[in-house]
């Protein structure tokens, strides 16, 4: 177990933020054994909130990137709009961002290949430019564990990098291993629609699959991901490819970015079933505050009456809402045009749709209703936090990087001890990935 005392840096939490998570506050579910005050006040247990959110290491295993914020006139280290940048990591405690290579799936050949593993390379390059040449004062890219550790307590924030979708690895298994040597420390093998080494979740809107689980490619993917020391990732795979990659596997599994789902019903969410069997795996499933996989019916009800409202903002203003394909099309300062007029659009027409009575948005305590799920299914140890930041995710109190300590007070408004609270944060993460890593050496070993 990864324990929660280190060197704790000096980076207070604004009181304004711990005021935000204020409304959200549930009923303690008392997960730990540790006891709390008993005539604590409001301003008391803030501060207690605050002591164990600078003591623990706070890690997000899920955050988009565009590479157009990797350069040296526009990088991570200036206020962009985007969700995370390193100010807001560092104005909300967060320690740990997995940066992603995500590629969105294309058709199976060896054009749609040659442009995907184009797109992978220029997303492994752009993470490195950031830790290397526009911030190695602030941010240092850690491959194990011991580098999580050491990077935080030498006040630096950390960055560690994930594959979202196998499809850039084209036919050529070789490019796992070269992946691992670029820094990718979890690969999942499919996103949305199969890929040449795996069927997705959403096949299962039709039933229609390709594979009917791995292909023999994606087994053999399994086996190298297992012999490097690279995490398996099932975010967005099938359920049966899930079943099989847990027969296939030899070290724990995680899911970077999925929610329960007994409480929203969407296929990228995990079952009863699923998140039973990663447990037995000993693996851990990094819940997602993305709204709609969060609360799909209240972000539905709630998304439906305030399109209707923006879209009468917008036709006063001749303004035209894109969408989100359309949005990254844009050249950057006509992005960050739309954007800046998007959000004026967005500001009004929740205005009138709040004096109208929308549905509220998907926030902290919502969220955390699904950790609170999947502690009491599977277990603590096998519970872990992500955000999908600038990939759809953010929910009311967790809008951005800035605010994440809030995750951290609602822990503690329902009874999560400071141990706990690491362990969701960090330590269960940091255990898979050890484990998956000693698996691997043995590995080796056993090769030669």
């Amino acid at each position: 177990m990864i324990t929660c005392s280190r060197i704790p840096r000096a980076r207070p939490i604004p009181l304004a933020l711990a005021v935000l998570a204020l409304p959200f506050a549930a009923a303690a579910c008392t997960p730990g054994g540790e006891d709390t005050p008993s005539e604590e006040t409001e301003e008391e247990l803030i501060a207690r909130a605050q002591g164990i959110h600078e003591r623990v290491i706070t890690l997000d295993t899920h955050d988009d990137i565009s590479t157009a914020n990797f350069t040296a006139e526009r990088n991570y280290t200036m206020d962009l709009p985007t969700q995370v940048t390193l100010p807001k990591m560092l104005a909300g405690g967060l320690d740990v961002a997995w940066f992603v290579v995500y590629t969105s799936q294309g058709l199976l050949n060896d054009e749609g290949y040659a442009t995907a593993y184009e797109n992978a390379v220029d997303k492994f390059d752009a993470i490195h430019r950031l830790v290397n040449e526009y911030a190695p004062d602030q941010i240092e890219l850690a491959l194990t564990s011991d580098d999580v550790r050491r990077i935080v307590d030498s006040g630096k924030m950390v960055a560690m990098i994930g594959v979202e979708n196998a499809y850039p690895l084209g036919t050529d298994i070789g490019r796992v291993e070269e992946f691992y040597n670029r820094g990718a420390r979890y690969i999942s093998l499919a996103h949305t629609g199969p890929s040449q080494l795996s069927d997705a979740h959403s096949g299962e809107a039709n039933d229609e699959w390709l594979h009917n689980g791995l292909s023999e490619m994606g087994r053999e993917a399994v086996a190298e991901m297992n012999r490097l020391g690279i995490m398996i990732d099932i975010s967005h795979p099938s359920k049966e490819s899930i079943m099989q990659t847990l027969e296939l596997t030899r070290a724990p599994i995680m899911a970077s970015h999925s929610s329960a789902r007994a409480l929203s019903d969407v296929s990228r969410n995990l079952d009863d079933e699923t998140l039973r069997a990663i447990a037995g795996n000993g693996g851990v499933v990094q819940a997602v505050a993305l709204g709609s996989f969060v609360s799909t019916d209240k972000a539905s009800e709630r998304r439906e009456v305030l399109a209707a409202f923006e879209a009468e903002v917008a036709a006063e203003m001749d303004f035209e809402i894109l969408g989100r394909g359309q949005v990254f099309r844009l050249a950057m300062e006509e992005r960050d045009t739309y954007r800046e007029t998007m959000a004026e659009v967005q500001r009004v027409a929740a205005e009138r749709a709040e004096a109208a009575g929308v549905p509220g948005r998907v926030n902290v305590a919502d969220f955390v209703d699904h950790i609170d799920y999947m502690v009491n299914l599977i277990g603590l140890e096998h519970v872990g936090i992500s955000s999908d930041f600038d990939g759809g995710g953010g929910v009311e109190g967790w809008d951005d990087a800035s605010e994440t300590f809030n995750v951290t007070l609602e822990l503690v408004r329902r009874g999560y001890t400071e141990e706990e609270i690491g362990m969701l944060w960090s330590g269960n993460l940091l255990r898979v990935l050890d484990e998956v890593q000693e698996v691997a050496a043995m590995i080796q070993r056993e090769e030669g």
